[in-house]
Formats: structure tokens, C-alpha cells, sequence
């Protein structure tokens, strides 16, 4: 990673500014779907919360995924009545699709939703957007999975709810808690930058925005909320778990051939201190050092074990010709990512391939060992072999990181544009300022 793009060119984090006039400062949207009977109370009531515990600007927007009953008049009705509501038709149906739009559209720096049936306490919203607004994180969630939190529901939801959360972190590595309860929040030029990313537009567009986000390194909030299940609700639970784990699938495979250009969001949002302390390291070496002698150190752990395997049933050459090209690519494999930085599949199988011709400069030499070894002990043993071939690994090691860093990874600061030109944000200093009074769009 480019450290002049993370640390200088893109700007930190920053509090919200205050201001006494302009637009609001949260959207809130409630994405529904034939809730003609719960809208109107769940928007007022959410409204009345707002304006007494929220110190700054708000509006709430209804996005209504093609309704076929009365929620259009519904929530037309209520844009009509209630100042700093908004009602926004769609002719699809899908959640994600709906936060998809509103978001995409809003003017309001930090952007949220909430389901219908109001199951989450409100008195965690203030909490969930607070540390987006302070700049503290890039992205906020309500977890009931949390030991703070309080949490009513059948066992049947329960165990649907743990159950998809392991699926998440065994197969997605993902850290966050709960991907699927409905309440969550996000900064607007976060927003910009993962929502084009998403693919889902129904219930999955949760996790893969989390899933996306987590991977590229940003700073997701967690908070317990109280949650009481809605017995009435029309989310229909096994399609839903089979949307869900499809998607799993296809971000899971998109993840490991490298297909999601993460580079375009790693850390941009925040003046990371990982990124201070290698700033002042002309060229990455010292990190490049570091990661390339973990590398090797396992590939070495890795082609040792290959070797005695299968030493077993082939002769030293062929053993460690076999050994030295799978744990080859599987190095090459790890250096491209974790020591030099580059990810998604462009130029991999060049890289690869010049990773093959290091190779044979590698197998020249510990198999020009061997054959001198050979013609020296007559028949050594397999510790003296194993000693000889560390010895000539060593040395091969060397000119690898030197055909890495000169020949096959060479520095992008002068091999790619400079990146900044498509990555860096707009200044928020040329953000009209944020009204802090409560009745500025009421």
C-alpha cells in the first residue's frame, strides 16, 4: 500500500462540523414493504424520539420497496403532515436496493436505517451514530448478540441468528457480531466509495457491506441494543437464509481470487498510525524485509515438510524439485499480497510466472548442492541433506527478495499513476455547515 496515498493525500476522520443553518445532519430511512398498519406509528414515533434526545438536524425517509396495499398514501400522508419526512416510491422490491438509493441520493453526512417494526430500542440510535458523527468510526451496527445486550426472541431465531454469524466467521473470517439486525449507520463518503461495491440488493446487502468494509480496514462500531422480536413479521425465514448463504458463496470465492478491489478502500478514512510509522521508511524496505522473512519462513517450514513427504517415495532430485515448485507459487502467492501490496488479479499470472523463473535460479541452486553433496559423501543421510539444502535456501532467499523487489514487484510509486487523482476525497472544508439547532427542518 502506497503510504503517500494513506496517510498525506486522503484526510482523516473529522468531527462533524456545527453550524446554524443547512441540511440535516442523519437520514434516517425505514425501508418497507406492504406496512400500510405499522408505518404511520413507527414513523411518528420515531420522530417525537428524535426531537427530543437527537441535537442536531434530522429527517426521516421512508423508502417504499413496491408496496401493493395502502403504504404509499401512507407514507405520502405522513411527508405531507410531518416536517422532516420524505417518502421515496420504488417499483422493486429489496431492502438493499432501498438503502441503496436513499443513500446514494441523501445530502445528509451520516446516513441509517432502521426496520418498521421498531424491535430495537431507540434509545440506542443517539449511541449508533455518535461515533460517525465524532469521526470515530466509518461504520456503525446494533448487535444483539452482544452480553450487554437484551434481547426477546424464540429459539427458533436464536439459533438462526448464531448459526449465520458462525457460518460468517468461519468462512469469511468476518469479526463484527450480528450482519443482520436491522440497525446500522454509515458516513456519507464511506458510503460513496462501498455501496458501488455491493451486489446484493436484497437481504444480504447487509453483510456484504460489512464484509467489504471489515476487509478494507475500516473502523466498525458495535453497539447492544434491546430487541424484542416482532411475532408479525413478514421476513420469510428459509428463502432469506438461502439468499444469505448464497451470497457467502459468491463473496467468499470473490475474496479468494482476489476479484474485490479493496486497494480502492483500504484505510482511507482514517489518519491510520500504522501508516505514520512506515511513512518515514524510504520505500517500504523495512516492511517489505519483515514481511518477505515471514513468507520465507513458512514457505521454508512449507517445502521442508513437502520434501520429507515425498522423500518417501522418490529419489532427492525429484523430492525437491517437487517441493520447491508448490512451495514456490504458494511464495509468490504471499509476497504479491502480504509483502508488496498488490492485490486483485491483474498481471497475476505474470507474476507468477517470473516467480517461476526465481524458482529455477532457486533450484539451480540447492539442486547443484545436492549433486555436490552427492559427489562428495557418497551417501549422506537425510539430516546432512536437509542441513545442506537450509544452507542453500538461505542463500537463495536473498537474490529472491532482490528478484522480487527489483524485477517482479517493482515499486508502484513509479510503475502505476499516481492513484491519488482517482481516490482522494472532497474537502469537507467545502461541506456547507451542519445546523446543531433542533428545529432547523422541523
Amino acid at each position: 500500500m502506497r503510504t503517500d496515498i494513506c496517510a498525506g493525500t486522503l484526510p482523516a476522520r473529522e468531527h462533524l462540523p456545527v453550524g446554524a443553518a443547512g441540511g440535516p445532519v442523519l437520514d434516517v430511512v425505514v425501508p418497507v414493504h406492504n406496512e400500510e398498519r405499522d408505518l404511520e406509528p413507527c414513523v411518528r414515533r420515531l420522530g417525537d424520539h428524535l426531537a427530543r434526545t437527537f441535537p442536531y438536524a434530522f429527517r426521516i425517509t421512508v423508502a417504499d420497496n413496491a408496496s401493493t396495499d395502502r403504504t404509499p398514501e401512507v407514507a405520502a400522508r405522513l411527508a405531507r403532515e410531518l416536517p422532516g419526512v420524505r417518502h421515496v416510491r420504488l417499483e422493486q422490491k429489496g431492502r438493499g436496493r432501498a438503502l441503496r438509493t436513499v443513500w446514494s441520493a441523501s445530502d445528509a453526512p451520516v446516513l441509517a436505517y432502521m426496520d418498521v417494526d421498531l424491535s430495537t430500542d431507540l434509545n440506542a440510535l443517539l449511541p449508533l451514530v455518535a461515533p460517525l458523527i465524532s469521526g470515530h468510526s466509518d461504520l456503525a451496527i446494533g448487535s444483539r448478540l452482544s452480553r450487554a445486550s437484551r434481547v426477546v426472541r424464540g429459539p427458533k431465531r436464536e439459533f438462526i441468528s448464531r448459526a449465520y454469524n458462525l457460518i460468517l466467521r468461519s468462512s469469511l473470517a468476518a469479526r463484527f457480531s450480528d450482519a443482520q439486525c436491522g440497525f446500522k449507520a454509515i458516513r456519507r463518503e464511506v458510503a460513496e466509495r462501498l455501496l458501488p461495491m455491493v451486489e446484493d440488493s436484497g437481504w444480504f446487502f447487509d453483510t456484504e457491506l460489512l464484509v467489504l468494509a471489515e476487509r478494507a480496514g475500516l473502523r466498525i462500531h458495535e453497539v447492544p441494543v434491546d430487541w424484542v422480536d416482532d411475532p408479525d413479521s413478514t421476513v420469510h425465514i428459509v428463502r432469506t437464509a438461502a439468499d444469505d448463504l448464497k451470497g457467502v458463496w459468491r463473496v467468499g470465492r470473490a475474496l479468494a481470487v482476489g476479484a474485490l478491489p479493496l486497494d480502492r478502500l483500504a484505510r482511507p478514512f482514517g489518519d491510520d498510525p500504522r501508516d505514520r510509522a512506515l511513512s518515514g521508511v524510504p520505500g517500504g524496505l523495512a516492511r517489505q524485509l519483515v514481511g518477505f522473512c515471514a513468507v520465507g519462513a513458512l514457505s521454508t517450514l512449507f517445502y521442508l515438510g513437502l520434501y520429507s513427504l515425498f522423500r518417501t517415495g522418490a529419489g532427492p532430485q525429484v523430492a525437491n524439485a517437487a517441493a520447491l515448485l508448490l512451495s514456490a507459487v504458494a511464495n509468490t502467492a504471499a509476497n504479491r499480497r502480504l509483502t508488496f501490496g498488490v492485490r486483485g488479479r491483474d498481471r497475476a499470472m505474470r507474476h507468477q510466472a517470473q516467480g517461476l523463473v526465481v524458482f529455477a535460479i532457486g533450484l539451480a541452486l540447492t539442486s547443484g548442492s545436492l549433486a555436490a553433496l552427492g559427489a562428495a559423501g557418497g551417501d549422506p543421510s537425510h539430516s546432512t541433506e536437509v542441513a545442506v539444502l537450509v544452507a542453500a535456501n538461505l542463500a537463495a532467499t536473498v537474490l529472491r527478495f532482490l528478484l522480487f523487489r527489483a524485477w517482479v514487484f517493482p515499486d508502484r510509486a513509479t510503475a502505476l499513476p499516481d492513484r491519488s487523482e482517482t481516490t482522494a476525497l472532497p474537502d469537507r472544508s467545502e461541506t456547507a455547515p451542519l445546523p446543531h439547532q433542533k428545529d432547523a427542518t422541523r
